[in-house]
């Protein structure tokens, strides 16, 4: 569908209203038959016993034991949020799409989980970056935040995943990692069109503060992203200058379509 806003700014008498058209965004409903769409495909075969090397376990497994514990989190404060903002957009059907989305985030906790189980490996209950990241989002109620700062980390899962696949020649891992990769791209969208409703909202003032804070957001969660897990993104080829430009384009592409 075509989104809309209807101004009548400076007009002294009560006129038709005038339609501008921003970008064709997908509405809640839409994207909640995406998800549950999604959530039908079987993308990985666990008959394909796991090969991991010894080499790439200590390049990778601490990485995959965090992001394990990270994408295995209930959501309650990202949906508390999404629920009241709905309210006030008026959109009943949003928190449903999110409690979707999320729901996708569990299931490539579980299969991680899985994964490490299979090569015996312990899930960690505990770890620095997760507690730093949940005690934020524990304190964060604003819906532009949380969607700012999910945009930045599902950016850098996108690369993340993609350097564990290059990075490993166990089979069945890779199989996992495709089956991320092909998830997080639409979650990527879905939360940078909200990011778009959100921004279109703002006076031109607020538009340069907020842009100046993503960008603080951005630089602030990718040096942390990158410090927690340098090994595993230079395994696929990654060293740090090729980590920096990757993830400007990627985040510059969502900046650019707030314009």
């Amino acid at each position: 569908m075509k989104l809309t806003i209807h101004s009548n700014r400076f007009k002294k008498v009560p006129q038709p209203a005038k339609q501008i058209r921003i970008s064709e965004v997908k509405t809640s409903l839409e994207w909640i038959e995406h998800f549950n769409n999604n959530a039908k495909q079987q993308r990985i075969d666990w008959r394909i016993a796991p090969t991991i090397t010894l080499s790439e376990k200590k390049q990778l497994v601490k990485s995959l034991q965090a992001w394990q514990l990270g994408e295995t989190s209930d959501g309650c404060h990202l949906l508390k949020a999404a629920t009241s903002y709905s309210k006030r957009i008026m959109d009943p059907y949003y928190p449903e799409a999110v409690k979707l989305f999320i729901k996708e985030e569990q299931k490539h906790g579980n299969n991680l989980g899985a994964y490490l189980d299979l090569i015996a490996i312990p899930r960690l209950k505990k770890n620095w970056g997760d507690t730093l990241f949940r005690k934020v989002r524990y304190f964060n109620s604003s819906m532009e935040l949380w969607t700012i700062a999910v945009i930045i980390v599902e950016s850098c899962a996108q690369l993340f995943y993609k350097s564990v696949k290059d990075g490993t020649q166990c089979g069945l891992l890779k199989s996992i990692c495709t089956d991320i990769l092909q998830d997080e791209a639409p979650h990527v969208v879905f939360q940078a069109e909200r990011l778009m409703l959100i921004f279109h909202d703002k006076n031109r003032f607020e538009k340069f503060i907020c842009k100046n804070f993503y960008f603080f957001s951005f630089y602030t969660i990718i040096l942390t992203v990158w410090l927690g897990h340098h090994q595993a993104f230079q395994a696929g080829g990654n060293d740090f200058k090729t980590y920096w430009r990757r993830m400007n384009y990627k985040f510059k592409k969502i900046i650019n379509r707030l314009n």
